[in-house]
């Protein structure tokens, strides 16, 4: 279990204090995750789930980037689907 593990209710990070999950978590996630891209998404829809039922005041949006929006982000640019 990793120390940047969530603290539910506020869903910050035990280990940085940041919102979970937290770029450390986030890295480590990645590499877990590698191999399993769906699985990844998976989790993290069940926690963004938990998190949406202990903090019904924030925005859809915004937890949704906070736990999905940054797993389709490689750090390079977007390929374009031209038809071909």
């Amino acid at each position: 279990m990793t120390v940047h593990g969530p603290v539910t209710r506020a869903w910050t990070c035990g280990g940085c204090g940041l919102p979970w999950p937290c770029p450390t978590r986030r890295r480590q996630l990645r590499a877990e995750y590698a191999a399993a891209p769906v699985s990844l998404a998976l989790y993290l829809g069940t926690q963004l789930v938990r998190a949406a039922e202990d903090m019904p005041r924030t925005p859809a949006g915004i937890l949704h980037q906070r736990f999905l929006g940054w797993t389709r982000d490689t750090g390079r640019p977007a390929q374009r689907d031209n038809g071909e």
